[in-house]
């Protein structure tokens, strides 16, 4: 309990820390901050992407095409469908509860719609063929997550089929030691991460004071971002209690891997600290872990799953469209089916609504005025999104979990 409370106060310290020198205005801390927060960011990176890949790998291999691989499976994804589900439906709720009005089209007709449709001009599908690797080394050069998912699935499922034999063995030897020297790298980084949290905190600091995130749709805004913090603190702690699993425990054990999403804007990135926050504080079998978080890195988007929807509406709703009954719950629908699919990485919401919308022929100019603060709407989705993956995990860990909480694929 100790070192926890220790954890905590290095945490808030942290934070206060990042919050003064953000204040202070100075061009030297500034520069300094954003150097130290670029170097988080990269390392984040870099480690997100093995520790996918191995992870997914060794668990097939040793788990293979059995049951066991399947209820783990088919549990993520109940709770992963339940979870987006609830998050779209809470947000039209609340689309027509606070029910912002249609904008002047002045106020975004001179936005440049095709600078906007210049940001993803690629399709919804061209995602999923982008994603098929023609090489071996295109899923980790371009960090292409759910490419690296795919990869790491086949190899995983191959290695389970081969027969019991040394080149078998020594593949998987390989693999583990690979494994364990990355997990002792990220150990690393997490050691060090209150130092990344200050720079965070004064960059995010020093841009709000300077106006960089300042305007708001008003309305708009509030829906997305009460939407996403009910789903936050209120339907997730449902979910958790509902499987005897204490929200407040359970909040209070991911707050690192919570502060770092906030400030990465990005699943992936963050997905090294998720993982040490759910074996080694929520106390998950590695098993489900190194499974279930890689892939619900893509799957799983509560917070973007709100997103599209709020925003398909209200770009609709200012293009005309008669939001109907049939017409919102088929965006439900769209809404989940387009978060599963999504990246795992900064403002891939957003690229995927615009996307959508664009395809639909409706103004998209009104995107161009989400954008300024789309900045902190993202900060607080991808927040919800790894919490949200969390609990996925853990409630599968509590439905097939064993008492013993080591894992045979340590």
């Amino acid at each position: 309990m100790s070192k926890q409370i220790k954890q905590v106060i290095f945490w808030v310290g942290a934070l206060i820390i990042g919050v003064i020198l953000g204040s202070l205005h100075v061009e030297a801390v500034d520069k300094t901050c954003n150097f130290v927060a670029t170097v988080f960011t990269r390392l984040f990176k870099f480690t997100a992407v093995p520790a996918i890949a191995v992870s997914v790998m060794t668990t097939l291999a040793m788990l293979g095409g059995n049951k066991e691989t399947g209820k783990i499976f088919r549990r993520t994804l109940m709770y992963t469908l339940l979870t987006t589900l609830a998050a779209s439906t809470l947000a039209a709720i609340l689309f027509f509860a606070i029910n912002p009005e249609v904008l002047s089209t002045s106020v975004y007709e001179g936005v440049a719609e095709d600078t906007l449709a210049s940001m993803n001009s690629s399709s919804f599908l061209d995602y999923f063929v982008i994603a098929i690797p023609d090489n071996i080394l295109y899923p980790f050069v371009s960090g292409n997550v759910l490419s690296i998912l795919i990869v790491s699935f086949s190899f995983g499922f191959a290695i389970s089929r081969m027969k019991e034999s040394e080149k078998k063995t020594a593949i998987l030897n390989v693999i583990n030691g690979f494994q364990e020297m990355v997990f002792i790298v990220i150990g690393w980084i997490i050691a060090i991460l209150p130092v990344g949290i200050i720079a965070f905190t004064a960059q995010l600091v020093s841009d709000l004071s300077a106006g960089i995130v300042t305007d708001s749709i008003g309305r708009y805004v509030a829906v997305v971002l009460s939407g996403n913090l009910l789903q936050f603190f209120v339907i997730l702690s449902i979910f958790l209690l509902i499987r005897g699993i204490n929200p407040g425990k359970h909040f209070k054990n991911m707050i690192p891997a919570i502060l770092t999403a906030l400030f990465t804007k990005s699943s992936a990135a963050t997905l090294p600290v998720t993982m040490d926050c759910v074996e080694n504080r929520v106390k998950c079998q590695k098993k489900f872990s190194r499974f279930i978080l890689p892939m619900c890195t893509t799957i799983n988007m509560n917070g973007c799953a709100a997103f599209i929807l709020v925003t398909s509406l209200f770009v609709m709703k200012n293009g005309g469209v008669d939001l109907n009954l049939i017409t919102v719950v088929s965006w439900i629908l769209i809404s989940v089916i387009s978060a599963v699919g999504n990246a795992g990485v900064p403002m891939g919401c957003f690229f995927l609504t615009l996307s959508l919308m664009a395809g639909k022929g409706m103004p998209i100019g009104v995107m161009g005025i989400i954008l300024p603060i789309y900045a902190i709407i993202d900060m607080i989705e991808t927040a919800v999104n790894i919490y949200s993956d969390s609990c996925v995990c853990a409630m599968v860990n509590k439905d097939l979990g064993q008492a013993d909480e080591e894992s045979p694929v340590a």
